[in-house]
């Protein structure tokens, strides 16, 4: 189950990169907001996930 979870973390994380580099490229008023959308989430995303393996990690424990 990690394993699968790992890799749709790992598929959604890429997907990220690739729109914020497609979003960096097109000239609009939109394409910015979802430039910076898209920053902000690939900043989140990682942390959100960490954060979840640590009270997970602390809920097994006990």
């Amino acid at each position: 189950m990690k394993r699968i979870l790992a890799i749709i973390g790992i598929i959604f994380l890429a997907g990220l990169y690739l729109s914020t580099l497609i979003f960096a490229l097109i000239d609009s008023p939109l394409a910015f907001t979802l430039f910076k959308a898209s920053i902000l989430l690939t900043i989140a995303v990682p942390c959100l996930l960490y954060a979840m393996i640590l009270v997970y990690k602390y809920l097994k424990n006990k």
